[in-house]
């Protein structure tokens, strides 16, 4: 007998008939004698729904009572999925945050978990029973309802396996896993069977939409593994875990992970001195902008330039910034482009893999495209790049990698 944590999205609980076909899931499960508990998202659409009616209210609705609306998207999931397994004969109860004590910090819609009393979910489990807790959410040292952001379930789920030592924390969602890269841009990603938290953190870092990042950093923290699975289909997924056992013989690179997300600017003529690039940079992180990739140019008569990129979503902001500082900076003008994506080769193989840079080079100057910027790691290999050509770089590194499934033999991704 196992204690397995389960985390349901929103497309698995999207209507009535998905949740009967989840209970029937969970029912089958727990007669095999594992103990379950069950993490639930907002039925599909209902978070947007929510925040929607609140935004005719106010546009600057408060965040404690935001908080307390949208968490009713998930307590109307758990609540539906326990009666839908109690009329399968299966003994089930639904808690919310605030009843299993996931405890968080103060910052409504944005929560942080604290810690968790797991004292209530064994005894349920001790009772025989599953015990269906609502994602997303928590509570505050006053007793205030908090939550934890876009993609929160999954943290609560892996937080949550964490604080009863599960032996595994299965993610139920559209996709029967991780994939070598977006299956809509590459006709012949495949699946993989298994990839390490350092990978997945640098996948998810990207924004591939598999699994939210904060998930990902808990489960390496604490080393539980996680398994990516589909609620539509029966299949392996993918296990995420320490597990590097079998490294000699793994694939150099895991995917091909790439970011739409992505705006560049550039300080021209600044001074090439010491402390330029924290004059330029303090003032953004003030604001808390995250900066990405950093770039600065060798100096010529005293002048450089200074290239740097953030989130799209955060690049009037910043050029409001630069403008406000250009004339103590020194700088000649600053420049700004969002028509810009980033691609990045992952993998922890290429630690002990020579040669990774060059093919990824060779191969996006086969096909034209100019790389404006490059970063590394350890496991990652980033280029900026013109938005247009994406999926052009995409697919040529995926083959160039040898990732294509009919090239690996894999007809089942």
């Amino acid at each position: 007998m196992a204690l397995i944590v389960q985390k349901f999205g929103g497309t698995s609980v999207g209507s009535i008939e998905r949740i009967e076909a989840v209970a029937d899931r969970i029912a089958k499960h727990h007669a095999s004698g594992d103990q379950l508990i069950v993490v639930v998202s907002a039925m599909s659409g209902e978070t947007n729904r929510l925040i929607g009616l609140a935004s005719e209210i106010s546009d600057e609705p408060c965040p404690r009572e935001l908080d307390m609306l949208v968490s009713t998207g998930e307590q109307v999931s758990m609540a539906l999925l326990a009666m839908s397994l109690q009329k399968r004969g299966v003994d089930a109860i639904s808690l919310k945050g605030s009843q299993v004590a996931i405890k968080t910090d103060s910052f409504h819609s944005k929560a942080r978990i604290k810690d968790i009393d797991s004292t209530r979910l064994h005894a349920e489990l001790s009772a025989g029973k599953v015990v269906i807790v609502a994602g997303f959410q928590g509570v505050d040292d006053q007793g205030e309802t908090t939550t934890l952001g876009r993609g929160g379930s999954d943290t609560s789920a892996v937080a949550l396996a964490a604080a009863v030592n599960a032996a595994e924390c299965q993610i139920y969602t559209d996709v029967d896993g991780v994939y070598t890269t977006d299956p809509r841009v590459v006709d012949g990603a495949k699946r993989l069977d298994s990839i390490t938290f350092e990978e997945m953190l640098e996948m998810a870092s990207m924004g591939s939409k598999v699994l939210h990042l904060r998930s990902v950093e808990f489960a390496g923290k604490y080393g539980i593994p996680v398994r990516v699975l589909s609620s539509f289909k029966d299949g392996p997924g993918t296990l995420i875990s320490v597990d590097e056992d079998n490294l000699m013989e793994a694939p150099t690179i895991a995917g091909i992970a790439f970011n739409r997300d992505e705006a560049k600017l550039t300080m021209v003529g600044v001074p090439d001195t010491p402390g330029i690039a924290y004059q330029i940079l303090g003032p953004i992180g003030e604001a808390n902008i995250e900066v990405d990739v950093i770039l600065q140019n060798v100096g010529d008569e005293g002048k450089t330039d200074f290239t740097f990129t953030v989130s799209r979503n955060d690049l009037s902001r910043a050029e409001a910034i630069l403008e406000t500082h250009i004339s103590e900076l020194g700088a000649m003008e600053w420049r700004s482009d969002s028509k810009i994506a980033k691609v990045s080769v992952v993998g922890v193989g290429m630690r002990s893999h020579a040669g990774v840079a060059a093919t990824m080079f060779r191969a996006l100057s086969e096909v034209g495209v100019n790389m404006q910027m490059i970063s590394t790691s350890e496991i990652k290999i980033s280029v900026i790049i013109e938005e247009k050509f994406l999926e052009l770089a995409v697919r040529a590194l995926h083959s160039a990698f040898g990732l294509d499934a009919d090239e690996a033999g894999d007809t089942d991704a």
